[in-house]
């Protein structure tokens, strides 16, 4: 199987994002024919207040974004794990970051939304709040593309590792993290996050993501990291982008997986989340 990651800068305008992911994935699948390929996070909306993205979410199903990713599957027959949307919450002041997938024939097959909400202050004082706008998800989510089992995550789900025990757990041998990581966190953590979940899952790991800037809250501009990529089983970068729009692609070599996972069988030695033995404790030696 092989598999593409694009690479966007998503702004806030949905009509431009929409033909921007349009024409990545024209192109993706005219010139390298990808089985399967993964849009970033907020591939269909970037920055604003949170009123901007409630006004702009989109309607699972029959959205504008949703309906493209659906069209452009079933259009190129190809899967489309459609990155993240900004889903409107029925009912509720804010959205839902949700991934929605499709398979060659347009049909929806799964939806994951996002779990882990990036809340933090950057040592320069960037202040993220993305629960102020966002309402979190509760479910760990997998689904099977054509004997392929892929594992969805989202950007800031990647610093937590009990997500990818979770989802390796559930059989996944490809895991997607569309993100948007920002400029400061990415050029230290980016790689090194996304080959260690690869190796300790032993999975093949594709992650897309936005690069460029967008403007935020207060006209503030905000940078992101791109570097879009994809790690093997072993940790190894087998793809990856260059600065700019544009996407990456590699296969999937199940042969492999499989002689990483016989050579560390890490599934077969866990021991913490099992049923452990009681420890005994004996009797402290005396001190004479």
């Amino acid at each position: 199987m092989k598999i593409a990651v694009i690479q966007m800068n998503s702004i806030s305008d949905v009509s431009a994002n929409i033909s921007k992911a349009r024409a990545l994935i024209d192109r993706a699948a005219g010139q390298e024919g990808p089985d399967w390929l993964c849009l970033p996070e907020h591939w269909n909306w970037a920055g604003g207040s949170t009123k901007d993205k409630v006004a702009n979410a989109d309607t699972i199903p029959g959205g504008p974004a949703y309906a493209a990713a659906q069209e452009l599957a079933a259009r190129h027959k190809i899967w489309v794990h459609a990155g993240s949307i900004m889903e409107r919450a029925k009912g509720e002041p804010k959205v839902h970051n949700t991934t929605v997938v499709f398979d060659r024939t347009g049909k929806e097959v799964a939806v994951y939304r996002k779990i882990h909400l990036f809340d933090i202050t950057l040592a320069d004082g960037t202040a993220y709040r993305e629960s102020a706008s966002v309402i979190p998800g509760r479910e760990v989510v997998t689904y099977d593309c054509e004997g392929l089992k892929v594992g969805c995550a989202i950007c800031y789900d990647l610093r937590f590792p009990e997500l990818f025990q979770a989802l390796a757990a559930k059989g996944a041998e490809l895991i997607a993290l569309p993100s948007s990581f920002t400029l400061q966190t990415g050029k230290d953590h980016w790689d090194v996050l996304c080959r260690a979940r690869a190796i300790e899952t032993e999975t093949y790991f594709a992650a897309p993501g936005q690069c460029g800037s967008f403007i935020a809250p207060g006209n503030e501009r905000r940078f992101t990291y791109g570097h879009s990529l994809i790690a093997d089983p072993w940790g190894h970068i087998i793809a990856k982008s260059s600065d700019g729009e544009g996407f990456a692609c590699a296969r999937i070599d199940m042969a492999f997986l499989k002689q990483c996972r016989a050579g560390i069988p890490v599934a077969d030695h866990k021991v913490i989340g099992r049923e452990m033995e009681p420890v005994r404790l004996g009797k402290r030696p005396s001190s004479g």
